[in-house]
């Protein structure tokens, strides 16, 4: 019984690097279009976030664009993944309490259902890090750290 467990568990814990490779790539990916549209339109990030009662819009919507722009690159390369990962979560804290918790759950209706799921993503790499793909584990001091 022992033995097959073993075997079992070799099973699902060898596509494991490779999957955290795909959901970090294609988390960048999902913040690639919201983070083009705040960073290319600086001002009508500041107003919109004014309207949101968002405080300190000026302040956040530097700070948001750029911690998304970064992110999306950082997640790529797996450089730094638990940091920007973290800070990635407060974003999505934030989104999810300042736009999409008034619509709901579904995201059909502009809820917080995809918010949520990128932050529990997030949560994911900010507990187990990049996995083995990534510059995290390349950079490490042992070559383990990151696994």
């Amino acid at each position: 019984m022992k033995d097959f467990l073993g075997e079992l568990y070799v099973l699902f814990a060898y596509p494991k690097n490779l999957i955290l490779l795909v959901s970090r790539i294609v988390l960048a990916y999902g913040f690639s279009l919201p983070a083009l549209l705040k960073i290319n339109d600086l001002d009508g990030t500041v107003s919109w976030f004014e309207s949101i009662s968002i405080p300190f819009p000026t302040l956040f919507a530097y700070l948001v664009s750029g911690l998304e722009s970064v992110g999306i690159i950082l997640l790529i390369l797996g450089l730094f993944t638990r940091y920007i990962s973290i800070l990635l979560g407060f974003v999505m804290i934030g989104a999810i309490m300042f736009v999409h918790l008034p619509n709901g759950f579904s995201a059909s209706n502009g809820g917080f259902e995809i918010p949520l799921y990128y932050l529990i993503f997030l949560m994911i790499f900010a507990t187990h890090g990049a996995g083995k793909y990534s510059l995290d584990r390349v950079l490490s001091k042992d070559g383990k750290h990151e696994q």
